[in-house]
């Protein structure tokens, strides 16, 4: 099977164009091959994109977001067969894989609401007979460059709001992760979405993903990736006076304090750890422990860890699948070695697997060290692996000052029983998003996604926020007194 671009309402012949496999991380199998596009591709997207949008923005808003029901719709009713292509193609296990789904369905429905609101502003004016109010209006065409580790999630937080807002979008998926804007875009295809309003365009980033970044006619950037990545589409889009929108990274932290609930707290740092085997940019990678409680927290996170099975994700007794790829293995396994060599203590894992089960596949055992240094290469830089670090500290302050110590800032969690400490948590961590007495990863797509410093420009994804990105604000005047009346001049 060979995945083609889809443009203008139509998917494109192969022809001479090259391509490049898609291969199961679980086991190593192709499952597909996948275009590799070019610039050319990209103007035809455009070029569609452009003509599409001008009559897409007359639509009423109501009606853009009667097409979003009806892609939730159809989600929803294959949300099983659309769980099980990203597990394959993503390796995250399968019920990850249906909450993944699940969060697109959600965001289809939510920003279809937002097609009888997209509010805007009434004020008064200074002047008398006068009206003043903002309005949203869309932008044009927009380019959406998603990665690999959440395949539709992210995609949808991106295309819905640009849809139901009135613009058009060309959308470039991860090369490792294409299956699923595949099965997005027969799903757009479906329900009738009008030419030209959604395209998708394989290919690289270094290819397609310049090309569209510097394309004239595209007029916003939303991308979400590695932050090395992301300086590089800042940069670029810069240049071309670009609205751009990043999400990057992450070097998330549970603190867990001595009045905390272990157990609970047990619970939250391992599905933030290990979930999706550490490849989610909210994911868990520090642990910031009242020295109090630090020996009995080591001892219950090896306790439970022995309980997390690993292997294939279809597998439904599986709570820890492979890593997207042998460089990602290869990565992870650098920064265990760096964590030894800076004299962390390794307590459990450390290993890349091919035991039997799992040979062909790319498995890291999940893996835990302790008296880990606050400013080492393990507690500082991201690793995007099932990687825990331990950091005692002997207060709430010193927790946040060591929180707030890396480049990042997208998610943080505290556990504890005192609502002082809690308060004094959320108001003084430096990150976009905070839990109290949970895991650092659960965003709900209601509220808005994105973090400080090193993680983002200001820009968030989901949520009414999201809508920010993919508007433009319009003042507008009516002055209905008859006569020229000037704001600010003194007439008097």
């Amino acid at each position: 099977m060979q995945l083609n671009n889809y443009i203008n309402g139509s998917w494109q012949d192969g022809g001479g164009a090259d391509y490049t496999a898609v291969v199961n991380p679980a086991n190593g199998e192709t499952l597909c091959d996948v275009r590799l596009s070019g610039k050319s591709d990209v103007d035809e997207a455009v070029k569609a994109a452009k003509r599409a949008q001008k009559e897409w923005a007359l639509v009423p808003a109501p009606k853009r977001a009667d097409y979003l029901y009806e892609i939730g719709r159809l989600m929803k009713e294959r949300k099983e067969h659309l769980a099980q292509v990203l597990t394959k193609e993503m390796g995250k296990v399968i019920e990850e894989g249906r909450g993944e789904v699940q969060e697109g369905i959600d965001m289809a429905f939510y920003m279809a609401g937002e097609g009888r609101r997209l509010f805007g502003e009434t004020v008064p004016s200074e002047l008398q007979d006068k009206f003043a109010m903002s309005v949203r209006a869309p932008i044009g065409v927009v380019g959406l460059i998603t990665p690999w580790n959440f395949p539709v999630a992210i995609a949808t937080w991106k295309s819905f709001p640009a849809i139901v807002a009135g613009n058009t979008f060309i959308w470039k998926p991860a090369t490792e992760t294409p299956m699923m804007a595949y099965e997005m875009a027969k799903i757009f295809d479906e329900v009738g979405l009008p030419p030209g309003v959604a395209n998708v365009v394989f290919g690289s980033g270094g290819e397609v993903g310049t090309a569209m970044i510097e394309h004239p006619d595209i007029r916003v950037i939303s991308f979400t990736g590695s932050t090395e990545t992301g300086r590089r589409v800042a940069e670029l889009g810069g240049r071309h006076l670009k609205k751009v929108s990043l999400e990057m990274g992450g070097k998330n932290a549970v603190i867990v304090m001595d009045d905390a609930d272990l157990d609970l707290a047990v619970e939250g740092i391992l599905w933030s750890a290990f979930g999706t085997a550490g490849q989610r940019c909210t994911a868990c990678s520090r642990v910031i422990v009242h020295r109090d409680v630090k020996k009995e927290l080591e001892q219950r996170l090896l306790e439970q860890m022995k309980g997390l099975t690993i292997g294939d994700g279809l597998d439904e007794s599986v709570k820890v699948g492979p890593v997207i790829n042998a460089p990602a293995l290869e990565k992870i396994h650098g920064y265990v070695e760096i964590g030894k060599k800076e004299g962390a203590k390794l307590l459990a894992g450390g290993r890349i697997l091919d035991d039997e089960g799992l040979k062909g596949g790319y498995y890291y055992e999940p893996t835990l060290f302790t008296d880990v240094k606050w400013d080492s290469r393990i507690a500082q830089e991201e690793i995007f692996g099932p990687v825990i670090s331990l950091i005692e500290v002997d207060s709430l302050d010193e927790a946040i000052e060591v929180n707030n110590s890396v480049t990042y800032g997208l998610s943080s969690s505290i556990f504890t029983r005192d609502v002082n400490q809690a308060f004094r948590a959320q108001r003084d961590l430096d990150t976009g998003i905070v839990y109290v007495n949970a895991g650092t990863t659960g965003a709900e797509i209601h509220l808005p996604f994105g973090g400080t410093k090193g993680t983002g420009n200001g820009h968030r994804d989901s949520g009414v926020a999201a809508l920010d990105v993919f508007t433009e604000w319009k003042s507008i005047y009516v002055d209905y007194s008859g006569k020229l009346q000037r704001a600010q001049i003194d007439t008097e």
